[in-house]
């Protein structure tokens, strides 16, 4: 999935010097599964290159890329899932924007927690700032039991305790914190620990739509019936970002007796719930590049 999110507006001001340059947007790619070969992608081969040359030709290039997660698709080959990392930094070189940023998802990390993909992209947690937005990326896939694990809950509060209660912050993760659809792999084991962390910040937006996406290479069903949120009932959402299809992108595949409409209204539910603010905070979402 290829999303440019602008992110301004935040409340008691993101931009409090209200010049334009304060203004930004990036973009999210994600699942790229390099590796994959199957009947429902017969171009995986060629998506990841599609959505490089995609984002190479936007009028203007983002201040950064950062990949959600499965960059790679899962082997129980040691050396091809090296041979697949090495091969996947190799195409995404060719993009423009100079600063990526990468995290893990469950085919990248979960069969050695991680150790291949240290080796390749660096450190599966970890944050960052830009433009006055705070950025936090968790890594709840690496533990094989889909758990974050009380050290790096610990790093998140240490990371975040300075922010003042305002600061605007974004929260990626590859699964979800909550339980979506854990039949499916859909959740985060103590995800609640980092739900009940983050209510002490007023202007957090999760971005998890990793999980619940139709993916660049290797697509993925929708579940039949709309998740529960009740983690969240305190949260407010943010604004969803509108999205559109990029030239040559194919639709998902069907799950057996899902409908696309019920899949597609679906989506528009999960990609609204994903987008989650505690408190006044509003963002003003950038158009979204498309969907793989």
């Amino acid at each position: 999935m290829v999303f440019a999110s602008g992110l301004a507006g935040c409340a008691n001001g993101l931009r409090k010097s209200g010049r334009q340059e304060d203004d930004f947007f990036f973009v999210q790619l994600s699942d790229t599964h390099w590796g994959f070969k199957g009947p429902p992608n017969p171009e995986a081969a060629n998506t990841l290159r599609q959505a490089v040359q995609a984002v190479n030709a936007l009028p203007r290039q983002p201040d950064f890329i950062v990949f959600t997660g499965d960059l790679t698709h899962t082997t129980d080959d040691e050396a091809e899932r090296h041979k697949r990392m090495r091969e996947f930094k190799l195409i995404v070189a060719d993009l423009k924007t100079p600063v990526q940023r990468y995290m893990p998802g469950e085919h990248d990390a979960s069969l050695d927690q991680g150790k291949a993909f240290q080796e390749h992209f660096g450190a599966t947690h970890y944050s960052f700032d830009h433009k006055g937005v705070h950025f936090a990326v968790i890594d709840n896939v690496s533990d094989p039991q889909a758990a974050i694990g009380d050290a790096q809950i610990d790093w998140l509060l240490s990371d975040l305790k300075p922010l003042p209660p305002d600061a605007p912050i974004v929260v990626f993760t590859h699964r979800p914190l909550f339980d979506l659809a854990p039949q499916w792999d859909w959740a985060t084991k103590d995800g609640s620990k980092a739900i009940d962390l983050l209510q002490h910040w007023k202007n957090v937006t999760s971005s998890m739509v990793t999980s619940i996406k139709s993916t660049t290479s290797r697509p993925a069903p929708l579940p039949t019936t709309p998740p529960s949120h009740s983690s969240f009932r305190s949260l407010r959402r943010f604004r969803s970002p509108s999205a559109r299809r990029c030239p040559g992108s194919g639709p998902s595949a069907a799950r057996p007796g899902v409908s696309r409409d019920l899949r597609r209204r679906i989506a528009r539910r999960v990609h609204a719930q994903g987008r989650l603010a505690r408190g006044t905070a509003a963002v003003q979402p950038a158009a979204a590049i498309g969907t793989y």
